[in-house]
């Protein structure tokens, strides 16, 4: 009977496991945080290294050394540069195999391969393939929203953020621009193949529609149009009500889901990822555990702007949480 090739191989493939330790070193950089500052000895370039932007400032004193390793944050344009380009060509090469029956480059089959992906089939005797009759429809709908997110996210920067002066590590700097090529590739991952090509099953693409593939539509479209807002908010406080930008300096932002959160386009970002993990049905184990790592670093994230702005204001709502409404 047909079988998946390699459904043998332990469930912890090179993409889990790297996902995995993402999740679990931000997990243990978030709880290092919350510890009472005096219990543990500081350092000043691990603070450096998880701080960017304004939280670089609620931070101990940057030493000199630290500062050589600084890169403008308005390069965060860069990150989604090439992920709409990269993200794009998968995107492209996808919709050539699932419309058009063309087979994928040799090296991106390969390179598949080497990440450890479990959706390779192999079928014995002209048996009929079986398996998860949607996945190839929710992959092609979830690179389909992380390029629009990406592509979203391009616009907002050069359109809509208005960069201070503020800086990253060029570690950071390194990182992203390879996390959105591995998003790619974790989500091209999860496709059905035989061979080098898609296996759609009944070689119909509409047939494996669910209701999933609806309510994480809905879902991405209803996180984005808030981020976006939040991200509108925190442009418009650097501008006078003509739209030009008069100030770098920064303010209490109100309005949306600022009256809960103090970072609300954190929330949204995760919830955007919690959007595509619906359109793949709830069960996939691979992109909950991208899931996991979105949610502990924009928690840590979050965390320390929250203190940023508890620091910085005095007047700061009391009622606002960080990251989750009500919680934390």
């Amino acid at each position: 009977m047909a079988t998946w090739a390699g459904t043998e191989v332990s469930a912890l493939n090179p993409l889990r496991a790297l996902w995995l330790t993402l999740a679990a070193t931000f997990l243990l950089t978030l709880l290092l945080q919350l510890v009472p500052p005096g219990l543990l000895p500081g350092c000043a370039f691990f603070q450096d290294l998880i701080r960017y932007g304004k939280t670089k400032e609620g931070a101990p004193p940057r030493p000199a050394a630290c500062r050589a390793f600084d890169v403008p944050k308005r390069y965060f344009s860069h990150f989604y540069i090439i992920s709409v380009l990269w993200n794009g060509f998968l995107l492209w090469s996808l919709t050539h195999s699932l419309f058009m029956g063309a087979p994928f480059p040799n090296w991106l089959h390969g390179l598949l391969r080497i990440l450890g992906t479990a959706q390779f089939r192999e079928s014995r005797e002209g048996q009929c393939l079986e398996g998860n009759p949607s996945l190839a429809l929710s992959a092609f709908l979830v690179l389909v929203f992380l390029w629009l997110h990406s592509l979203r996210r391009l616009f907002e920067c050069f359109y809509v953020s208005v960069f201070s002066n503020a800086v990253i590590h060029v570690v950071q700097y390194c990182f992203g621009l390879v996390y959105y090529i591995l998003v790619g590739l974790t989500v091209l991952s999860q496709v059905p193949m035989d061979g080098r090509n898609v296996y759609v099953i009944g070689k119909n693409l509409l047939m494996q529609a669910r209701w999933f593939h609806i309510l994480g539509m809905m879902m991405f479209i209803w996180s984005s149009a808030h981020q976006y807002k939040c991200h509108v908010i925190l442009s418009n406080l650097r501008k006078n009500k003509a739209g030009v930008v008069i100030h770098c300096n920064h303010r209490i932002p109100f309005g949306d889901w600022f009256e809960y959160v103090s970072s609300p386009n954190y929330l949204a970002e995760l919830m955007i990822y919690i959007s595509m993990a619906v359109t793949f049905g709830f069960y996939n184990l691979t992109w909950w555990l991208v899931v996991t790592y979105v949610f502990f670093s924009q928690a840590l994230s979050a965390f320390l702007s929250h203190k940023f702005y508890k620091s910085k204001f005095i007047s700061y709502p009391k009622h606002r949480k960080a990251f989750l409404p009500f919680l934390f």
